[in-house]
C-alpha cells in the first residue's frame, strides 16, 4: 500500500471518529448548577387601623426554624429578607417568628412563595405614670441648624495699563496688524490676583485714553472672574490707556438657624431634618413651662420614646410616642 491511500485511510477513520463523537450526548458533561435559593420578603409594621400609624419597625429579629440559612434583621424601613434552604420548595409551609424587645412576639404561618408579606407587630405598653392627672404637652417646635456659604464683598481691585503704539504705519505683513492687515498694531495686557481665599466678580475693562475706537479686545480672562482674571488688547492708532477694575469677595461660611414643626397624629408625632441639619432640639411647653430637650444621635426624652431612622436620601426621619401620663391637647 502506497503512502497515498495510506493517508485516504487515516482520514477517513478521523472522520468517522469526528462524527460519534458528534453524536455523543454531551448534558452529562455540563457542570452541575446550585440550586436557587427561596426566600421570604416583606415588611414589619407597627399594628394599628390607622394606615398612618402603621410605621416601619426596624432592628426585629426574623427566624424560621429548620429551614432559614440565617436569622434575618428589618432595616430602617421595616424590609426583611429570609433566606431559606436549598430542600425548601414553592408552596412549603414556614412559620416565621418575629421578635422586637419593644413589642409583643408575633408568629405567622406562611408558604415558601414570591409574595410580599406585611407582618403588624404590637408595640408592648408600659406602665403607667402613678397618680395626678395627665400631662399636657404644647407648642412643639424644633430647631435645628445648618452651614451656608455666602459671598461677602470685601473691596474691590483696579490696574490701569497702557497699549503702546504709533498710528498710521503701515503693517507690511509684519503681525500683530489691524483688522484688514493695513496698520501696525500693538497688543498689551494686564493680570490681577485677588490673594488666597477671594476672588473677582463682576469684573470690567474699560478704554479711559487715546484713541479708544481703534482697540479691541484680544484675549477676556476676566469676565468669568475666579481668583486670578486677565485682558489683553490690540491697538492699531496712537497710545491708549485700559482700566481693569473688579469687585473683590470673600467667601464666609455662617450657620442658619431653621425651625420645623412636626405632626401629630393621636399621641405621636413625626418630623425629619435633612441630611445637613446639626445641633437639632425640641422645643415643647410641659404643662405650661416651655423646655429644649437637645436630640442626640439617639434621641431620648422625659415625656416621650422616640427614634429614629435614615431615608434613602440621607435625611432623619424621627417617631415619637407620648409615654403614659402625658398628652397631646
Amino acid at each position: 500500500m502506497n503512502v497515498t491511500k495510506k493517508v485516504a485511510l487515516a482520514a477517513a477513520a478521523l472522520a468517522v471518529l469526528a462524527a460519534a463523537i458528534a453524536r455523543l450526548p454531551t448534558s452529562g458533561w455540563s457542570r452541575p448548577t446550585a440550586p436557587e435559593l427561596m426566600s421570604i420578603r416583606g415588611a414589619i409594621v407597627q399594628q394599628d387601623t390607622d394606615p398612618a400609624k402603621q410605621l416601619p419597625i426596624s432592628d426585629v429579629e426574623i427566624t424560621a426554624e429548620n429551614v432559614a440559612v440565617s436569622p434575618a434583621t428589618s432595616d430602617s424601613l421595616g424590609f426583611f429578607n429570609l433566606s431559606l434552604g436549598p430542600e425548601v420548595k414553592p408552596g412549603t409551609p414556614i412559620a416565621l417568628r418575629f421578635r422586637n424587645s419593644d413589642y409583643k412576639p408575633l408568629d405567622l404561618k406562611v408558604v415558601a412563595s414570591d409574595e410580599i408579606y406585611v407582618a403588624q407587630m404590637a408595640p408592648i405598653r408600659r406602665e403607667t405614670r402613678n397618680g395626678g392627672p395627665e400631662v399636657t404637652v404644647t407648642g412643639i417646635s424644633v430647631r435645628y441648624s445648618f452651614e451656608t456659604t455666602t459671598a461677602v464683598n470685601v473691596g474691590s481691585s483696579v490696574k490701569t495699563f497702557e497699549v503702546v503704539n504709533k498710528g498710521n504705519v503701515p503693517c507690511a505683513g509684519n503681525p500683530p496688524c489691524s483688522p484688514g492687515l493695513k496698520w501696525k498694531a500693538a497688543i498689551g495686557s494686564a493680570t490681577l490676583d485677588a490673594g488666597p481665599g477671594k476672588e473677582f466678580r463682576n469684573a470690567r475693562l474699560s478704554c479711559i485714553a487715546g484713541p479708544c475706537p481703534f482697540t479691541s479686545i484680544e484675549s477676556d480672562d476676566f469676565s468669568k472672574g475666579g481668583r486670578t482674571i486677565s485682558a489683553s488688547v490690540r491697538n492699531w492708532s496712537d497710545t491708549t490707556t485700559f482700566l481693569l477694575e473688579a469687585d473683590v469677595f470673600r467667601s464666609q461660611v455662617t450657620d442658619t438657624i431653621r425651625r420645623a414643626y412636626p405632626v401629630i397624629i393621636d399621641q405621636a408625632m413625626n418630623f425629619t431634618l435633612p441630611a445637613s441639619a446639626e445641633g437639632p432640639s425640641i422645643e415643647a411647653k410641659i404643662d405650661g413651662s416651655a423646655i429644649v430637650f437637645p436630640l442626640g444621635p439617639t434621641p431620648v426624652l422625659s415625656w416621650a420614646n422616640c427614634s429614629v431612622r435614615t431615608t434613602q436620601d440621607q435625611a432623619r426621619l424621627y417617631w415619637c410616642a407620648l409615654k403614659p401620663g402625658y398628652r397631646f391637647p
